[in-house]
């Protein structure tokens, strides 16, 4: 199920021309969107388009108010069964087609896809999480890389990585050396009461998920929370690493290499992270 400009579609797959900006140049943004009953996190979720869009010198149109796309995101839904509760919402926006490089206008368009999940609260994941670096390709850090575009190259070819290796994730490095998130999501690592994650000038992506677990740990008086650079041997004196993004909110790695990790800090985060949405 697809908006596209506000017409409601059942099948995006001949809707979008081969003419589109997002498609030829990656000239695009997205935003994906845990709704249950409503979008979690929106006011998050929408100042980061706005502040994504400006930074791309994209026309923001005056109705693109956060109301109107919280409407425009509920009416899609309302097309799914009754009994649904929870979806993952992708929103994309885009530059109208015209131009080379350079765009003809930088008036936009936007869509909307939705589907069903199957659990509405977050939780931990119990299985099996290896990790690995992923070193064949690393992420120059400046302003760009921070933002959700459609250049996610990077990520695809490291997925395919993962895959061929049969690792659950990777880790992306910088032109530093740094260890800046994970391929779908931002990194943590706990070494006793600490709680470390990289900076946004590592080049890391600016997550919501991110965002809200610092709010947690700034609130709290049990763990220390600390904004710094990660090196790669500071994985294996880690005691837990976890991983966040807007979907499975936590993500508990248990190994990296000869390295195994705990949860328990990851357990009572990711029920902090839960009460935040309503969930006790």
């Amino acid at each position: 199920m697809v908006n596209i400009n506000g017409f409601i579609f059942k099948d995006s797959n001949k809707l979008l021309s081969l003419e589109n900006r997002g498609f030829t140049y990656g000239d695009s943004l997205f935003e994906t969107i845990k709704v249950i009953n409503e979008p979690l996190f929106w006011e998050y979720h929408y100042f980061r388009l706005m502040s994504s869009m400006r930074i791309l010198r994209m026309d923001i149109p005056m109705n693109f108010t956060p109301e109107y796309l919280e409407k425009e995101i509920m009416e899609l839904l309302k097309k799914f069964d009754s009994n649904c509760k929870s979806f993952r919402v992708k929103l994309i926006v885009f530059r109208k087609n015209g131009g080379y490089y350079l765009p003809n206008s930088n008036h936009i368009e936007y869509a909307i896809t939705a589907k069903p999940l199957k659990s509405n609260r977050y939780i931990l994941n119990n299985e099996k999480y290896e990790i690995e670096l992923f070193k064949d390709f690393l992420v120059s850090p400046n302003l760009l890389s921070t933002l959700k575009t459609n250049n996610k190259v990077t990520n695809v070819i490291g997925s395919i990585y993962a895959n061929e290796n049969n690792f659950d994730n990777c880790l992306l490095i910088n032109t530093n050396k740094n260890i800046i998130e994970a391929l779908n999501g931002n990194i943590f690592i706990v070494k006793d009461n600490i709680i470390k994650t990289p900076p946004l000038s590592d080049g890391c992506l600016n997550g919501i998920v991110r965002k809200k677990i610092i709010e947690i740990l700034k609130g709290s008086n049990e763990f220390e929370l600390e904004v710094n650079s990660i090196l790669s041997f500071e994985l294996q004196k880690s005691d837990e690493l976890f991983i966040t993004n807007v979907i499975d909110g936590i993500n508990s790695v248990t190994k990296y290499r000869k390295k195994n990790y705990s949860n328990v800090v990851c357990k009572k985060l990711i029920n902090k992270l839960n009460n935040e949405i309503g969930f006790d």
